[in-house]
């Protein structure tokens, strides 16, 4: 990788591009490249999709083996025909950080870390539906695995003009055909991954199938009915959250995704987190009672990080009844009633406003010298 990158001082190279001249998969090529660009042997640019290109280190990096650093990665480059043999032992990873900053930390699946199990798939040219609550982090897990990911965000009113493209008007007052997130993914070998896939109408998920079996083309019928062909490296994910209204997982839908994965939140990860072990108790007692079916809700980690940033700003009582007052309706007597037992307190209600302040208790912002009224009078 380094040795291409080098030879090609002045140009700029996708994962595709590398992944075509050096004849590897586009998941081997985009860890080799993300590992350069981390020890500082090569330049990351491109607002869409990731290019690369040789800087002053390219180089010399190129005359020595690229070892990933801890922390990071490095699936098995295998063909898509190839039985991809799972590994005998764990290995550890650190946390990753997504392409908005966040930090991921990965989680064990089928003796891998899960973003290098999803980066095999991938390689494999697998499907994988992941199914769980909201909050449990199955976007997260996407975006830390697939830095070139593309997301549609699903829902009842998505159309196949959101996925494929449509006809829209530019500054000239010309309508030109705006591609979507498949037809660009599909061309540029990129990842997508269709959150909430199960809210999309399955007249409107129908448009994505031809992409994913053996023909891995479409037919764009409101542009000419131009045939668009996948790339190597395409690939499509999605998400599920069973028991939100309106989702339905069609058996369509579900066979064309060979591999499903359950996500559930971490509890150990949230305590690493100094998350407050008495709130991370009670989303565990409650997220057992969801899987005995005794009640609908339960706080997973999005909802424990809220907690905690919400109690370093306004403390721990107004975090408890944010937590009580963010549980459905029908949950929360079982939610108040766990909070209570846990964090020792007597009584606990959804946060609310309450009775107004006087006004001598009122902080005045910034620069104010007074009321309006003191204001007027002088």
């Amino acid at each position: 990788m380094a040795r291409l990158l080098a030879d090609r001082p002045a140009d700029t190279l996708t994962i595709g591009d590398m992944a075509r001249h050096l004849g590897h998969s586009h998941g081997a090529v985009r860890n080799a490249a993300l590992t350069l660009v981390r020890r500082g042997e090569a330049d990351q640019g491109g607002t869409g999709q990731p290019e690369f290109r040789a800087n002053a280190k390219t180089a010399a990096a190129a005359q020595t083996a690229v070892i990933s650093p801890p922390g990071t990665h490095s699936p098995r480059a295998q063909p898509a025909s190839t039985t991809i043999p799972a590994a005998t032992t764990p290995r550890q990873t650190g946390p990753i950080r997504r392409a908005g900053g966040q930090v991921y930390h990965p989680r064990e699946l089928a003796d891998l870390p899960d973003v290098e199990a999803l980066n095999r798939l991938r390689d494999a040219d697998v499907p994988v539906l992941l199914y769980g609550p909201p909050g449990t982090g199955k976007t997260s897990l996407v975006e830390a695995a697939f830095p070139d990911l593309l997301t549609v965000a699903g829902d009842g009113d998505t159309t196949v003009g959101d996925l494929i493209g449509e006809y829209t008007q530019n500054d000239a007052g010309a309508y030109v055909f705006q591609y979507g997130p498949l037809v660009t993914a599909m061309t540029e070998g990129r990842a997508l991954l269709i959150d909430d896939a199960t809210l999309i109408s399955p007249k409107v998920l129908a448009a994505l199938y031809p992409a994913m079996d053996g023909r891995r083309q479409i037919q764009v019928k409101a542009h000419k009915g131009e045939t668009i062909k996948a790339e190597p490296g395409f690939y499509v994910v999605a998400g599920h959250n069973p028991g939100v209204h309106g989702a339905v997982l069609t058996e369509a839908l579900a066979s064309r995704f060979s591999v499903q994965i359950q996500i559930g939140t971490d509890y150990d990860l949230a305590l690493a987190l100094r998350i407050d072990a008495r709130v991370v108790r009670v989303a565990r007692h409650l997220s057992r009672q969801v899987e005995l079916g005794e009640l609908g809700w339960a706080p997973q980690l999005r909802e424990l990080l809220s907690y905690q940033k919400t109690e370093a700003v306004l403390g721990t009582k107004a975090a408890l009844a944010n937590l009580v007052g963010i549980a459905p309706v029908e949950d929360r007597d079982a939610v108040a009633a766990a909070v209570i037992k846990a964090a020792g307190v007597k009584k606990i209600a959804p946060l609310t406003l309450g009775k107004q302040l006087p006004a001598s208790a009122v902080r005045q912002p910034p620069g104010s010298t007074g009321s309006a009224h003191r204001g007027r009078s002088r």
